[in-house]
């Protein structure tokens, strides 16, 4: 995958894939698009008005098209 298809964050970190806003406010809350989730180690979540899916590896954030 192009490296700018997508972007791995740790906490407090935030950034842009394409022109989504993609960011890890604390440990295990993240954000894509200014819609907040909860994320458990080794979850996989899709947001689907932004078309990204976000993977949480320990403090690693993953956010990809």
């Amino acid at each position: 995958m192009p490296s700018n298809e997508s972007i791995t964050l740790t906490a407090p970190e935030h950034d842009k894939l394409g022109i989504i806003h993609c960011g890890v406010t604390r440990e295990g809350f993240i954000a894509v698009a200014g819609e907040p989730r909860d994320i458990a180690d080794g979850e996989s979540i899709f947001f689907e008005r932004a078309g990204i899916t976000a993977k949480r590896n320990g403090g690693e954030y993953t956010f990809s098209k």
